[in-house]
């Protein structure tokens, strides 16, 4: 029994506690009269519960400001900014030293071009030059030369094109000396069309620098080039 009644009064208190706490707030608890008349106010106030006690340690410990006094909060946003924006211009620095260190540099691109003087080359004859590490055949092709290019029909190559398409000016013809079928270097001069042959495995190129007889498969290349003045700039 003992231990009943202390749970129904247990209870009881509960309910009491809840039903004071939503007092304020609602209207049917109110108008039913199911709490006593007394006065519950939370922080900066007094709590009055028939006892009649007065908390005033919100009062005491509150700190009080003026309006104009500064604020820690204006501080702390302004370090925050400062900080985010000494943040974002070091990511800019790095992306813009990041993007630089990947263009060229000078001496790469003074050897992205070179220039050549063609006029001592004599007819039928070729130079050798280097550009970019690689082989540049350039040939002074004949009058002869230049005729028999152009009556070879495309049905008869490999890889089909005019010779008014390999040569800018039909005196001269300038392809990268690399072999297309496993990167020799050919030799001038030789081979069954009198352009090159490649000795590595057999390929006859003609003074087109077309693929006529043998493993590879494409002519040789063209590179970029202007020819103007007597003067070849490669590149």
């Amino acid at each position: 029994k003992n231990i009943l009644f202390r749970t129904k009064h247990f209870s009881f208190i509960i309910m009491s506690v809840v039903r004071r706490l939503f007092a304020s707030s609602s209207p049917l608890i109110k108008s039913q009269n199911l709490l006593p008349k007394s006065t519950i106010r939370f922080a900066g106030s007094y709590s009055k519960v028939g006892m009649g006690s007065t908390d005033g340690a919100f009062e005491k410990d509150k700190i009080h400001r003026e309006p104009t006094e500064g604020n820690s909060r204006d501080y702390t946003y302004f370090m925050l900014g400062g900080a985010r924006f000494v943040y974002a211009s070091a990511v800019r620095l790095a992306l813009i030293k990041f993007v630089a260190s990947m263009s060229a540099s000078a001496d790469v691109l003074a050897l992205a071009s070179a220039e050549f003087d063609v006029g001592g080359i004599a007819e039928g004859t070729t130079l050798t030059v280097k550009w970019r590490g690689k082989p540049v055949f350039i040939r002074h092709r004949t009058a002869d030369e230049i005729s028999r290019e152009n009556e070879v029909p495309l049905a008869a190559l490999k890889d089909p094109q005019t010779d008014s398409e390999r040569a800018q000016d039909p005196e001269w013809l300038v392809v990268l000396g690399i072999c297309t079928h496993l990167g020799c270097v050919p030799i001038s001069g030789a081979g069954e069309y009198g352009g090159w042959f490649c000795p590595c495995h057999g390929s006859h190129y003609d003074t087109s620098g077309r693929i006529r007889k043998g493993p590879a498969p494409l002519n040789l290349e063209i590179p970029p080039y202007t020819l103007a003045d007597g003067k070849l700039l490669v590149g």
